[in-house]
């Protein structure tokens, strides 16, 4: 009886061993082949991109009000390490703090909901285009 114990025990072992290697026996490597071109026309957007007119976005204003309160608030929203940029804008008679500039309306607001924890009156707009 030991035996047959002993003989099926090792047979266990043997085929648990067998099988875990199996299973993690899968290797491979990953070749792309992309056309050169691909790159260059993502650097053509990219450019593009940055030279577009902004007027059509949208932003966000976290403050309107006096100079100094609006440096202040600024300054804050900076210190909160959130990747927009800001900017200080005169509208008379009042300093804007705009913050971010956005293509579409939904990024805007993925960004508003994020500026809102500190700035709870911020909201989203579309600034008028500028005459030339």
């Amino acid at each position: 009886m030991k035996t047959l114990n002993i003989k099926i025990s090792t047979f266990t072992v043997v085929c648990i061993l067998f099988l875990t290697n199996l299973s993690f026996g899968q290797q491979g490597t990953v070749t792309i082949n992309q056309d050169k071109d691909i790159d260059k026309l993502l650097a053509i957007k990219k450019e593009m991109n940055e030279s577009e007119d902004t007027s059509d976005r949208y932003r966000i204003q976290i403050y309107s009000g006096n100079r100094s309160e609006a440096e202040k608030a600024q300054s804050t929203f900076k210190s909160l390490n959130i990747d927009l940029p800001s900017k200080l804008v005169y509208e008379t008679p009042n300093y804007k703090i705009w913050v971010g500039n956005f293509r579409d309306r939904l990024e805007a607001d993925r960004a508003l909901k994020k500026v809102k924890t500190k700035f709870p009156t911020a909201f989203r707009f579309k600034p008028k285009k500028e005459k030339e």
